[in-house]
């Protein structure tokens, strides 16, 4: 594409004839060379400005700058040799260039935006499986993988949503691919960030809203404004044939406000006795699965969802809703819902056929912790409920005494592990947690321990375990490696319990 049509309509200023063959879009100077537009976003640590000079010895025949980064940029402009993209905001631009680049997929796509607290990755697994398996091919891109139908995309083991060029790549494929649906999980950074933006929304969904982040956004209230954005861009998307409809909570508080940012029609949804248009009641727990009874527009049915859970059967409803405004039938809403496999490291039981249960959660914040170790402890009344969990380094400080509270008051025995470090202080980490523990009046030796490698705190946890147990390894989910200043090693919690069972002697194949 030149450069000047993939200007063209956009809020920029070219700096240069635009004459120029455009290959790829980069915010990346190391990634930038020749064919690339790379594209100057002020970061939290690093500017891109001061990256332009290396994006153009690399090769890149062109560059986006933000206005008031002048300084960075004139000189550029003076000694001629590259074209500039002159916007107000990098950022949000880099997501327009980016859509504009692939050719708009998302006005192809009917897309389905998903935000919360809690959930959104379940919710988002849950929603593409239902489209998937009512023959309305669809692509999934959440924080713990991106596939298009069953085919797994590379862009995955990320901590968050990828960057905007990552985000319109992907949705081209699943054009490319043929899906009539995507499903995106909005998160408070992607949104916030932009990542998110230019996706062309025709559903949204609240899950839920607590307090997360606030490292991050600064104050609950930005957190909650940043979810609210994926609400608003409802009012900003094409008409694709699709009712504009937003998903909303009705146990949740905070539904109300996402409901006024938006003129879309909304549909509701309870476990709790609110009134809404979709309801789940008289839920019972059987084994691992809920039987509940879903009232809803469409009418009353039975679900046998194979997720135990008060949290889950909210979200078995939030697809329900979300089936309904895309037009399906509610019988074949129903049956996806009762064949969903789950999604990778949520609520994922690793049988290898011992008498105990073993669940790997990403469940990595005080609340949702909480709500993990509530319901194990239901399902496992026999038992004890063992806990292995860490804390992450350099943000979200504040997680750490909650976490060590939720697992004091809910676990009869927690180890205390890696979670992520990345360069802070791992053993001040630990220590934190330790200290939240000992302040809710548990003993180190007796109540919990502290072992560091997360591989090894997994093994004595599935050591300790015997019949009806319930071990709990928390705050990784999906994820394989465990970060430690500038270096890592390997840890997907289910590869490492699967092994681990098999040398204790369990074999599932009995």
């Amino acid at each position: 594409m030149l450069l000047r049509d993939l200007a063209s309509g956009l809020n920029v200023r070219l700096i240069g004839d635009g004459d120029i063959e455009i290959t790829a879009i980069d915010h990346d100077s190391r990634l930038a060379g020749p064919g690339s537009l790379f594209v100057a976003v002020p970061g939290f640590t690093v500017d891109g400005h001061a990256y332009l000079g290396r994006a153009v010895q690399n090769g890149a025949p062109a560059v986006a700058v933000q206005a008031d980064r002048e300084g960075h940029w004139q000189a550029l402009v003076e000694s001629g040799g590259v074209d500039l993209l002159v916007m107000p905001d990098t950022r949000v631009g880099l997501a327009k260039l980016a859509a504009a680049f692939q050719g708009h997929p998302a006005r192809r796509l009917k897309v389905v935006g998903i935000t919360g607290t809690d959930g959104k990755t379940s919710l988002a697994n849950l929603v593409a499986h239902v489209f998937n398996s009512t023959g309305h091919k669809a692509g999934l891109i959440s924080t713990a993988e991106c596939r298009i139908a069953a085919e797994q995309l590379p862009d995955t083991g990320r901590f968050t949503t990828p960057e905007a060029p990552q985000v319109q790549q992907m949705l081209a494929a699943m054009v490319g691919a043929g899906c009539e649906w995507a499903v995106v999980e909005a998160t408070s950074h992607g949104l916030a960030l932009h990542r998110v933006d230019e996706c062309e929304y025709d559903i949204a969904v609240l899950t839920n809203l607590g307090l997360d982040h606030i490292d991050f956004h600064g104050t609950p209230g930005e957190y909650t404004a940043a979810k609210g954005l994926l609400f608003a861009m409802l009012d900003e998307s094409i008409d694709k044939g699709v009712a504009k409809t937003a998903i909303l909570n009705a146990d949740d508080p905070a539904s109300e406000y996402f409901r006024s940012l938006t003129t879309a029609r909304t549909l509701s949804y309870s476990v709790l006795g609110a009134a809404a248009d979709l309801t789940g009641t008289a839920a019972q727990t059987e084994g691992w699965s809920t039987r509940f009874r879903l009232e809803s527009p469409a009418g009353s049915t039975d679900v046998n969802f194979p997720k135990p859970g008060e949290f889950n059967v909210q979200n078995a409803l939030a697809a329900a809703g979300v089936g309904l405004a895309a037009g399906l039938p509610i019988d074949q809403i129903v049956s996806a819902l009762d064949s969903w496999p789950g999604a990778p490291g949520r609520m994922e039981r690793i049988d290898f056929g011992q008498p105990f249960t073993v669940v790997v959660d990403f469940a990595h914040a005080a609340a949702s912790l909480e709500r993990v170790l509530k319901l194990l402890r239901q399902t496992s009344p026999g038992g004890r409920v063992i806990a292995v969990f860490g804390c992450i380094g350099e943000r979200d400080k504040d997680r750490r005494p909650g976490m060590a509270r939720a697992a004091a008051g809910l676990a009869d025995y927690t180890f205390i592990t890696d979670d992520n470090p990345y360069t802070e202080d791992r053993d001040g980490i630990l220590r934190d947690i330790a200290d939240g523990m000992r302040a809710a009046g548990k003993r180190e030796g007796h109540d919990f321990s502290v072992v560091p490698d997360r591989r090894e705190a997994i093994s004595q946890a599935l050591s300790m375990a015997v019949d009806e147990d319930a071990v709990l390894l928390a705050g990784k989910g999906h994820e394989t490696t465990v970060h430690i200043g500038e270096t890592e090693y390997p840890c997907d919690d289910r590869k490492v319990a699967r092994r681990i069972l098999g040398e204790l002697g369990y074999d599932r194949r009995q």
